[in-house]
């Protein structure tokens, strides 16, 4: 029997994630992740999140022009971010999933904070060597815990000074392979069942229809204010599921 609540969270999640998406050109994993898990456990959410999140940044990983010169540039990076996926992924099976839910929380609120606060790293190219390595692990270590891509993968790739083309490009990268590791992931853990698995493909048409709605939004709205009414959104999205995963 079909569980119908859950498919309308996550037919309506998908729709409000892939427009976020569309305006600002992130953050499709970070409202799904969120928004599901306030409802149901982390690992039901990040299966969720698997197909949508992996179609709507194929054409992002792979338009711009760029791709070879961030692989040479990125991929030492790039692999440590899908090794660790699967080190964090051996938490869900072996700490509390409460415990697991408040860092997801605690990150989406760092996340915000510091977007909100317009803290910006900065690399120089001689530091790649050993940043490049500790970013990707600790990107890999907490998507596989939480599934979620952003802290401090998308801060590591903003501090390299890339160009506005080359810095989406990267971050499509980072989520498409993110993605594919998580997947790979949770299914050598057994998570992934048929019925899951079919939502998070049905969740891709409502992704894409939110997503192409925001590109066309994006063009009457102030991309700043909505940027900051994005991270005041994830920062008090955040409070909710860390205060739910500790108090309830």
């Amino acid at each position: 029997m079909m569980d119908l609540p859950l498919l309308a969270l996550t037919l309506l999640t998908f729709f409000i994630a892939g427009l976020v998406k569309g305006v600002v050109g992130l953050g499709l994993p970070t409202v799904a992740v969120g928004l599901i898990a306030l409802f149901y456990d982390l690992p039901t959410a990040m299966i969720l999140f698997l197909a949508p999140a992996f179609v709507t940044n194929i054409w992002q990983a792979a338009y711009g022009g760029h791709g070879r010169v961030l692989l040479r540039r990125l991929w030492v990076f790039l692999m440590l971010v899908i090794a660790f996926v699967f080190v964090g992924a051996q938490a869900l099976v072996q700490i509390d999933l409460d415990a697991l839910t408040a860092i997801l929380g605690f990150s989406l609120c760092v996340y915000a904070v510091l977007s909100l606060i317009g803290l910006q790293l900065s690399f120089a190219p001689h530091q790649e060597s050993w940043a490049g390595p500790l970013m990707g692990a600790l990107n890999g270590t907490l998507t596989g815990m939480t599934g979620s891509f952003a802290v401090p993968g998308i801060m590591y790739l903003q501090a390299l000074g890339l160009k506005r083309d080359e810095l989406i490009q990267a971050m499509g990268l980072l989520f498409c392979l993110s993605t594919l590791a998580l997947g790979l992931a949770l299914g050598r853990h057994n998570f992934i069942d048929g019925e899951r698995g079919l939502y998070s493909v049905l969740a891709i048409a409502p992704a894409l229809l939110g997503m192409r709605l925001g590109q066309s939004v994006r063009a009457g709205l102030s991309e700043a204010l909505f940027r900051r009414l994005f991270f005041i959104a994830i920062l008090i999205l955040g409070l909710f599921i860390l205060a739910r995963a500790l108090l309830f």
